[in-house]
């Protein structure tokens, strides 16, 4: 991340993040479409020029903690032609990957 905006997580506030795809580095912003806290997000991520999404976070309590739902929806661009199987494949690896950082610093092992 290179910048959160002041109002975030309010509704229309931005995370401006790089990613890196090697030899790119690419620039852009994540915005909030929705915000019910503490139990709902739903962002759209753009990632030009490969495409946009729509990510949505769910939290639901359960008896040992939460459990945290992460879901990607690739909206627009030339994600949108990768065969679904193959770009399920590359959001599930990258959104568990995610949650298992989610949990790191949730258990409070921040660095």
């Amino acid at each position: 991340m290179r910048n959160v905006d002041a109002s975030w997580p309010d509704v229309g506030s931005q995370v401006h993040h790089s990613v890196r795809i090697w030899p790119a580095l690419l620039d852009d912003t994540t915005s909030v479409l929705e915000w019910h806290s503490p139990r709902h997000v739903m962002l759209k991520a753009r990632g030009w020029p490969i495409g946009e999404a729509h990510v949505s976070i769910d939290i639901q309590d359960t008896e040992n903690g939460c459990l945290v739902r992460l879901t990607e929806d690739v909206i627009a661009g030339p994600a949108r032609l990768v065969p679904t199987p193959l770009g399920d494949l590359a959001i599930a690896y990258r959104n568990t990957e995610t949650l298992h950082r989610l949990a790191y610093l949730a258990a409070g092992h921040a660095d």
